[in-house]
């Protein structure tokens, strides 16, 4: 009997091409898994393509729940946008997925895994990193990596053995997309200077084309994690999925970054993450109104070192584990609503409540209202300034006043 390999399977190119180079030259059994992260409406289309290339079982597990609970909430909560741009929706479902092959190996009797992840990417990383931390005794196989295969030659093995699929020279792009996020590569996106065509785009309209009225949104959060839109409560799944549509409408959620691969090269990304990204201004809007300014420097802190660690493939590290404590700890009172714009391509908050707000307006009103003791001041500014006129006095001038005309 041949050895099993249990291969991460989207349906499109790469791992298409590998279910058919993996039988020719490792002469194993493969069984694909696809885990349904609201990336396809059509999953038994993607299972029966499998089948028909050869596959000898074609797995489907809708982890559409897990994905947003257990690794896009975490990240929403910790505030996680990798070099500030981008809200890491690939980098996310890596791990999930890499959890599920291992899994998925051991109740099949498989040998190894496999993926479909090119030699200078970051998700071969993600994978390789995450299945050696989980299940270090299975074998890991690339193919497109360790065959050298160009896009092109791809598709010339592609054609060379009928493999039914949609990619196509005439269409470039190389598509992964999730509940949380999609992202778009290759093609005429390699070049930096050109704009992204329309046709890129799928789920955000254009923003010239966007609706000439604005829309606004009422969105409820509960420790962190949002619960409710416009007063209606929601489960994490829909609430994402209706977010997307609505932010989408409006032209929200597009992003051109240049970011740096972990493999150490500059890559042109082009997103589309409406929910994320109203999400993310409405959470962080939130914490601002219920965390001290202490919380949210060291925040912003923990929150760079955490993007950083699910980028590079890091999801299942101590370090990642440590950093959701404090995150969690943080989050005890940011509960609840945050208004929110949409209009042309941009989402700006009008409105922000909770029952936790450290806000005061007695200390904030100019008003006849105003709470806040001004004859404190002085004594404050003299004790603030104080070791500043110290030293200024004690080791002289290390600027002199600019006299004005």
């Amino acid at each position: 009997m041949s050895d099993k390999v249990i291969l991460a399977y989207s349906g499109g190119l790469d791992t298409s091409v590998a279910i058919k180079w993996i039988q020719e030259k490792y002469d194993m059994e493969v069984v694909t898994f696809t885990a349904d992260l609201g990336n396809d409406p059509d999953l038994e289309a993607i299972r029966q393509r499998a089948l028909d290339i050869g596959a000898v079982k074609a797995l489907v597990a809708d982890v559409r729940e897990e994905f947003v609970r257990e690794f896009v909430f975490p990240a929403l909560k910790a505030g996680a946008v990798y070099e500030g741009e981008y809200p890491l929706s690939t980098a996310l479902a890596r791990p999930l997925i890499a959890r599920c092959l291992a899994e998925t190996a051991l109740k099949e009797g498989a040998t190894a895994v496999a993926h479909g992840c090119t030699g200078k990417g970051n998700d071969q990383v993600r994978f390789d990193v995450s299945i050696g931390s989980l299940a270090p005794e299975l074998k890991i196989i690339a193919p497109v990596r360790d065959s050298t295969l160009s896009r092109e030659e791809a598709l010339e093995y592609a054609t060379l053995h009928k493999l039914p699929i949609k990619v196509t020279k005439a269409s470039p792009y190389s598509i992964d997309q999730n509940l949380w996020g999609r992202s778009i590569e290759c093609g005429i996106l390699e070049d930096p200077w050109a704009e992204p065509p329309e046709d890129a785009f799928a789920w955000t309209r254009s923003p010239q084309a966007a609706p000439d009225q604005p829309a606004y949104l009422e969105i409820s959060f509960q420790a962190g994690v949002p619960v409710g839109l416009d007063g209606q409560a929601l489960g994490p799944v829909e609430l994402i999925a209706r977010l997307t549509s609505l932010a989408g409408e409006h032209g929200v959620g597009r992003i051109d970054h240049v970011e740096n691969r972990l493999v150490g090269i500059k890559s042109r990304e082009v997103y589309e993450m409406p929910a994320a990204m109203v999400l993310l201004k409405a959470h962080r809007t939130l914490e601002s109104l219920t965390l001290s300014k202490d919380q949210l420097r060291f925040k912003d802190t923990v929150a760079a070192t955490y993007s950083d660690l699910v980028y590079n493939g890091l999801w299942f590290s101590a370090l990642r584990r440590d950093l959701d404590a404090f995150v969690e700890s943080t989050q005890r009172f940011v509960t609840g609503e945050v208004r929110v714009k949409l209009f042309k391509g941009t989402c700006a908050v009008v409105g922000r409540k909770s029952p936790y707000s450290l806000y005061s307006h007695g200390l904030a009103t100019y008003d006849r209202a105003d709470q806040f003791d001004h004859s404190a001041a002085v004594g404050f500014i003299q004790l603030w300034g104080l070791p500043h006129r110290i030293q200024r006095r004690v080791q002289g001038e290390t600027e002199k006043p600019t006299p004005t005309s």
